[in-house]
């Protein structure tokens, strides 16, 4: 970093107390009880590889950042709006749209480093510290909406209107004064993890001029307002910084190439006209990614022939290419090759034994080859290790109901319930399922101890 890159990053902080509003402790339940909220209100994305690409990214940004006070969980939502938002307790949201319009991964990096930063400095807490000296709303009211606004900004700022007394201007300084806050921390965090500078200033500068005279601009222009002040900030603040030409991962054009295909809400005849007009001007590196894209098209849509032919070579290339072996796993599925594919997942396993996306593959074949006792193993692991993840809790309660455990599938879906704070069908489906145990077994106790905690935390959750 320059002389000149340093003494900018040394410019006095806005302050990131808020301690007389929230600690860290009372952050991380309203984050824990808001993401159990959207997964129930929203089309969260579950994709076990997008998810894992999301996390990797997101944590690598992390590692860099400073005054990190709580865990980050990174997560994607099905919304071709362009947008990205951070709250409570170092969750970080990023729609599907972001993959779209982002040129390449410095730019979504740009995105994320930005909402890592509202997190650091918590952003949302002196919001609340703010408006609770101007304003005699509750603390439960300035919650609900500010988590409102952030999710949804035309409902959450109509909220905000009615439960907060402050003027619309002190409300717009306080904003910029976080968003500026945001774009120096974050422009430095990029930095340090080994992304371009220059996709900040990039990234805000065209989608300011792409909807400066939008009558419905995006999400992201209405939770995260773009002067031109901001912009020229920004643009300044990058070159501070040496020059840097990065390479786009692979992995990135692997993960924006499956989004186009399995979450960009087109048909398959609009997405594979979309991967041929790219493949016309992609170099080497680019085309692997956007015919793989092409061949999930083929595979949705049944056209497995066309499918192989793309994955063959593609495997042959990179054999230990999780995303390929994905592909050409759910290839062997529909094809009725549930042997083949399961040996494809044992043998990727032998090398990377605690993967995850490899083990819920490997149960999900198991399942479909009819050897659901044989995934159960795999999947109670699984739950363990991933005990947030909507996919193993499905599959376990799939593999128990296949081999006429009811009390066990029960329990597994209790425990989705749970992730979705649907406390009472989640407490009735445990409460089922100790009925169908043997009296004072070692089933029945573990069923009543996990309902004296299920209701531990729906008292919690309603005190929040």
């Amino acid at each position: 970093m320059t002389a000149q890159a340093e003494n900018f990053n040394n410019l006095p902080e806005i302050g990131t107390t808020a301690a007389s509003t929230l600690t860290i402790e009372k952050e991380m339940e309203y984050g824990d009880a808001y993401m159990r909220m959207l997964r129930a209100s929203m089309p969260v994305i579950g994709d076990p590889l997008l998810s894992e690409y999301v996390q990797d990214l997101g944590h690598r940004l992390v590692a860099n950042a400073d005054d990190v006070r709580t865990p980050f969980n990174f997560f994607l939502i099905r919304n071709r709006e362009i947008n990205a938002f951070a709250f409570f307790g170092g969750h970080v949201a990023i729609h599907s749209g972001l993959f779209l319009y982002a040129k390449n991964e410095s730019e979504l990096a740009s995105v994320i480093a930005h909402e890592i930063a509202h997190v650091t400095q918590r952003h949302l807490a002196r919001s609340m510290e703010d408006q609770a000296k101007k304003s005699p709303a509750t603390m439960a009211a300035m919650i609900g909406s500010l988590m409102l606004a952030i999710a949804s900004p035309e409902a959450g700022i109509a909220a905000i209107h009615a439960t907060t007394a402050a003027s619309a201007q002190g409300r717009i300084n306080y904003t910029r004064s976080n968003e500026k806050e945001a774009d120096r921390i974050g422009i430095n965090t990029l930095a340090k993890s080994g992304f371009d500078v220059q996709a900040m200033p990039r990234f805000f500068g065209r989608l300011a001029d792409q909807y400066r005279y939008a009558s419905t601009p995006p999400a992201m222009l209405l939770t995260h307002p773009l002067p031109e002040s901001r912009i020229s900030d920004t643009r300044n603040r990058a070159n501070q910084y040496p020059a840097r030409r990065v390479e786009t991962s692979e992995r990135y054009q692997l993960a924006r190439a499956r989004i186009v295909a399995r979450f960009a809400s087109i048909d398959s005849e609009a997405a594979l006209d979309w991967f041929n007009r790219q493949l016309k001007k992609a170099n080497g590196k680019q085309k692997a990614a956007l015919n793989y894209g092409k061949a999930l098209v083929y595979i949705d849509s049944g056209k497995y022939q066309q499918a192989r032919e793309i994955l063959t070579p593609l495997l042959k290339a990179e054999p230990d290419n999780r995303f390929y072996i994905d592909a050409a796993t759910d290839l062997d599925i529909y094809e009725n090759k549930f042997d083949q594919a399961i040996t494809r997942l044992e043998n990727a396993l032998k090398a990377n034994p605690n993967h995850s996306v490899l083990r819920l593959n490997l149960a999900n074949a198991l399942q479909k080859a009819g050897r659901s006792a044989e995934s159960i193993p795999v999947l109670t692991r699984y739950t363990y290790d991933n005990s947030d993840d909507s996919n193993g809790w499905y599959l376990l309660s799939q593999g128990y109901a296949n081999i006429g455990r009811r009390d066990a599938e029960l329990a597994a879906r209790g425990e989705l319930m749970a992730l979705r704070g649907q406390w009472d069908k989640a407490i009735q489906h445990y409460i089922e399922a100790s009925q169908l145990v043997d009296v004072n077994s070692l089933d029945q106790a573990r069923y009543d101890a996990r309902i004296d905690q299920l209701r531990t935390a729906r008292a919690r959750f309603a005190n929040l």
